[in-house]
């Protein structure tokens, strides 16, 4: 009996440093295994479609999917990733040379005189104002160009990680019925509770990437076209922020479209101002409004705060990646604590 029990202590021993060892291998990847995962149960309906199409060659059917993948999503969002960084460091040196006291000052040339007269010595707290932004927006704008450099500054390890999402992407595809039903077998957990995490994991991965993350790129991406359209700088990093702001709760693109509403009256261009405005009350508030829906009813709803909180942690725990693997990890405690909640009503019944 003894000998049983340290054999079992031993088998233990071995398998946490076997797992310890295995993890510490493949952090490296972390990052482009997960999306791999996460990108396969997102075409799952493409995928399917072609398996049909190629007679039930799944091998086919995965790489047709790959392909598709490539040209009609990455090498896009490489070039916008490039477009973004050069717009960032040119937004970072334009402040950096005339720093955004100046800016404000142009912009408010007309007001503060206006406002003199209204009520005296109000300029000179503007002007104050404005030189304590410089500090906060040069500081945000240098933490925004240190992380997009770092994005392209190691092609190879950039090259390397999309060899190993697209390899992924090609397996979990092809195979990632029977790594379900070998990750079933496997897990302590009873087959029935097993499903019920995976289930829920899936329906979080539609809805977390098909949902709020689709719907805040479309109003990213409607955001930046206005502002190329009524001449705004810098539209596709802005579309970037539009983006972000799009998850936050009651305001949305509001802060980013109102400010450059703000800025484009202010310097004079009545007619711009008045059309981005509109724009983004019809063609990019409205987005919202018809598409939550859609999406939402149909997976896991994660309130907008909680999904910003866990886009922008993720981003600074991970890099860019982390705007999917933040929501897709709030996603899986949020199911681990319905399955905990279940256990405890059954323990209690």
């Amino acid at each position: 009996m003894g000998n049983t029990t340290g054999q079992q202590y031993f088998l233990v021993a071995l398998l946490v440093a076997a797992f310890v060892l295995t993890a510490y291998l493949l952090f490296p990847f972390f990052a482009p295994l997960v999306l791999g995962v996460v990108f396969a149960v997102v075409l799952q309906p493409l995928y399917r479609r072609f398996t049909l199409w190629f007679g039930g060659r799944e091998s086919l059917a995965s790489l047709a999917t790959v392909v598709v993948t490539f040209f009609l999503i990455l090498i896009p969002l490489f070039f916008i990733g490039f477009q973004i960084l050069g717009e960032s460091q040119q937004l970072y040196n334009s402040y950096s040379d005339i720093g955004i006291a100046g800016t404000i000052d142009r912009v408010l040339g007309v007001v503060i005189p206006a406002a003199d007269a209204v009520v005296p010595g109000s300029g000179e707290s503007i002007a104050n104002i404005s030189v304590q932004l410089d500090g906060y927006v040069r500081q945000g704008l240098g933490l925004l160009v240190q992380h997009l450099g770092d994005l392209f500054s190691g092609l190879a390890a950039v090259f390397l990680a999309l060899f190993i999402f697209f390899i992924t992407l090609y397996y979990m595809l092809r195979d990632g019925r029977s790594l379900l039903a070998q990750a079933i077998e496997l897990s302590p957990l009873a087959n029935r509770d097993d499903r019920v995490i995976f289930d829920r994991l899936d329906v979080a991965v539609n809805s977390v990437i098909k949902g709020m993350l689709s719907i805040a790129f479309i109003q990213g991406l409607l955001t930046g076209l206005g502002f190329w359209i009524f001449g705004v700088p810098n539209p596709v990093l802005w579309g970037l922020v539009a983006a972000l702001a799009a998850m936050i709760p009651a305001f949305g693109t509001a802060l980013v479209i109102a400010p450059a509403v703000a800025y484009l009256a202010l310097t004079g261009d009545l007619l711009a101002a008045a059309g981005l405005a509109v724009w983004g009350s019809v063609a990019v508030g409205m987005i919202d409004n018809f598409l939550s829906p859609y999406f939402m009813s149909r997976g896991m709803k994660l309130h907008p705060l909680l999904v910003l909180l866990s886009v922008l942690g993720g981003i600074m725990l991970f890099g860019p990646v982390g705007i999917f693997l933040g929501p897709l990890t709030v996603s899986f405690l949020l199911a681990l604590l319905s399955l905990y909640v279940s256990f405890s009503t059954e323990d209690k019944s």
